[in-house]
């Protein structure tokens, strides 16, 4: 599952061209569909709302099944010290394609970027599934992040520029309802290829699914206004700006710090300084003032977003495999256990929707950290052979409840408080805080998985690897419990939401 937005509201007109595209839409919505009457299914919309759905979709059921294929194909290629670097790759990559589209959509529109991380992210499939060693495996998955990076921003910036005020809400909550159905699905149907024709069957058929939606979506993009190619906007000039510069410093130095995390000795501190030295400064830079110490209003808002994807993706990450390695689940089984998550957050989007609840948007979203920390606490209690292992899925239940209560609140909340003209650019910062959340939580589980013993679980099939699980539970015990804490941290966060009344 992944949340939804990110970007900058830093001070100079360099650090926010990459979201003047969206922020521009605010004030000048372009004037066909968008200004056209009816509902996100009316007339004027309803191919573009397809469309977007249905990418969002695949997206959706690729996320579900890779989940469940990931642990037999990390087995298989002898990679599971690697496990979490093929989830973090994915993010790194897709941090600076986030940047890197901003500029791109703003130059050029959000059409160039859209369909190259389609291919990208196809591409990206198609290296993972014909891997034949782990090395391989991560850099398919860097090249998907890469994809999935640009289509992202991508479809928020063609929602800027397609849909008026009073139809986002709607366009929004549909891209959680999108992952209702793929979230059934993935598992029932990514276990059942991974046993019946081998995991890389997973990948491979996925690219295939791709054709549907551009199919529904390109007679509708070719309607909307195009963007003229404004100066400095050539490969070189996009790339070299300084929100890409910054993105890269920031992928560079996740990577190296997740490098030094994995070759805990000496000559590891040197690549982890160097990887600080490019972070710390470039991130500061990229998310709004005050983001990481908590500022009241919008900066609070973005921390707490990259707090809750984080969490909730490094916990997800690990679950399947410890299904798998420790309670001797079939992949299909240790997927359909995340299946719940995906429909009530749905249920919890809609339950924040509601207007009677509107006054309570806050103390909604502290809750749903809540319920998101119970929920990962209760994972582990599975480790226990006297506990059954639905305890997973009736947990996973309830923090995807408290996810869609998070989420789609934060986005709200977020238009609510920024100032004309810089929705565009705080709603990329809400995504870049996504992307982070996302890398730095993965990257701590996997650095406490390997130090944890959880590296030399056995690689063979699952009643061998469920054989050796008693020896390693303290392995997945430290990753659930460092996230718990995230989502606890997140929840304190939730008291400074709204700036304090003058």
């Amino acid at each position: 599952m992944t949340a939804d937005d990110r970007s900058d509201t830093g001070t100079t007109v360099d650090t926010d061209t990459s979201v003047d595209a969206v922020a521009d839409t605010d004030a000048a919505p372009a004037p066909s569909p968008a200004d056209g009457g009816g509902g996100v299914l009316g007339r004027a919309h309803r191919a573009l709302t397809l469309g977007i759905i249905s990418v969002v979709s695949l997206v959706a059921f690729e996320a579900s099944a890779v989940n469940t294929a990931m642990p037999v194909a990390a087995r298989a290629l002898d990679g599971i010290g690697l496990y979490a670097f093929a989830f973090s790759a994915f993010f790194t990559a897709s941090l600076f394609a986030m940047a890197l589209c901003g500029e791109w959509s703003d130059r050029r529109g959000p059409l160039a970027p859209l369909f190259s991380g389609i291919a990208a992210f196809g591409a990206g499939l198609v290296i993972a599934g014909g891997a034949q060693s782990m090395g391989v495996f991560v850099a398919g998955r860097g090249v998907q992040g890469l994809g999935g990076g640009l289509v992202i921003v991508a479809l928020y910036v063609v929602v800027g520029h397609a849909y008026p005020d009073r139809l986002r809400p709607a366009i929004m909550a549909s891209f959680s309802a999108a992952w209702v159905v793929p979230v059934i699905v993935g598992p029932l149907v990514a276990g059942t290829v991974a046993e019946q024709l081998g995991w890389r069957w997973v990948f491979l058929s996925i690219p295939v699914l791709i054709l549907l939606p551009l199919a529904v979506m390109l007679p509708a993009l070719r309607a909307l206004p195009r963007t003229k190619p404004g100066p400095g906007s050539g490969a070189r000039q996009v790339l070299g700006s300084r929100r890409c510069r910054l993105a890269l410093a920031v992928a560079a130095g996740a990577g190296l710090l997740q490098y030094a995390g994995r070759h805990p000795t000496w000559v590891a501190l040197l690549p982890a300084a160097v990887g600080a030295a490019l972070l710390v400064p470039a991130i500061v830079r990229l998310l709004p003032p005050g983001t990481f110490r908590a500022a009241r209003g919008l900066p609070s808002v973005v921390l707490m977003r990259g707090l809750a994807a984080g969490a909730l993706v490094a916990a997800e990450s690990f679950i399947p495999l410890m299904l798998v390695t420790q309670r001797g689940l079939s992949p299909t089984l240790a997927g359909l256990s995340l299946t719940g998550g995906g429909l009530t957050w749905a249920l919890g989007s809609y339950v924040q929707s509601l207007p009677r609840l509107e006054p309570y948007r806050e103390r909604l979203m502290c809750l749903g950290m809540a319920f998101l920390a119970v929920a990962v606490l209760m994972v582990p209690l599975a480790l226990a052979d006297g506990v059954p292992v639905g305890i997973v899925a009736a947990a996973w239940t309830l923090g995807g409840f408290g996810m869609g209560l998070n989420i789609s609140s934060g986005g709200v909340l977020l238009l609510q408080l920024s100032r004309p003209g810089e929705a565009g650019s705080n709603s990329a910062s809400l995504q870049m805080s996504d992307a982070l959340g996302n890398v730095t939580c993965v990257a701590v589980s996997g650095v406490l998985f390997v130090a944890f013993g959880g590296g030399s679980i056995a690689a063979s099939g699952p009643a061998a690897a469920a054989s050796a699980a008693p020896s390693h539970p303290a392995a997945f015990a430290a990753v659930f419990t460092a996230m718990a804490l995230v989502a606890v941290l997140g929840a304190v966060v939730a008291s400074r939401l709204r700036p304090e009344r003058t």
